[in-house]
């Protein structure tokens, strides 16, 4: 079995992982044609990656020329403990006011709820984050192709 395959995650370990991570990193293509990366909060949702961010922010005018972007999740600090994963994903930018609540609430919940579900975020809370959204759009991030690594698998053998 080569390394390569040796470090790869599960699907199932993936899943942890990205329910653990706290930040993702993402990568656009800016005006210029250059990486644009920004780290950004996220949720995963139904097998894709969800965030919302500003209306008028740089990454989103990038994805709304090209709506491609490259994820990264990352953590370890040693050699032997790195982990991660690369996304390459299809974006879409959703102007929807309701969908951009529903997903700002769901990293609410996330974030500020330590986990819990958007059913749980206080009524004051809540309203704050409607009021947000009217500035926000929501981006989702399907992925095409994940690359996967846990050094933790190779037992301090390298």
């Amino acid at each position: 079995m080569s390394r390569r395959d040796q470090i790869r995650m599960t699907d199932d370990e993936l899943d942890a992982f990205l329910h653990a991570s706290r930040t993702v990193t993402c990568a656009t293509l800016g005006p210029n044609g250059r990486p644009h990366l920004v780290p950004l909060w996220f949720v995963p949702l139904d097998g894709a990656v969800a965030c919302w961010t500003y209306r008028r922010s740089q990454k989103v005018a990038n994805l709304r020329r090209a709506p491609q972007a490259t994820l990264q999740f990352e953590d370890g600090t040693d050699y032997a403990e790195l982990r991660g994963a690369t996304m390459e994903c299809d974006a879409e930018v959703l102007d929807d006011a309701a969908r951009t609540v529903e997903i700002g609430l769901a990293l609410t919940a996330r974030y500020a709820l330590d986990g819990g579900s958007a059913a749980q975020v206080p009524a004051e809370l809540a309203e704050f984050v409607r009021g947000q959204a009217e500035k926000r759009v929501a981006l989702l991030f399907r992925p095409t192709r994940t690359v996967t690594w846990d050094h933790r698998k190779l037992g301090g053998a390298y």
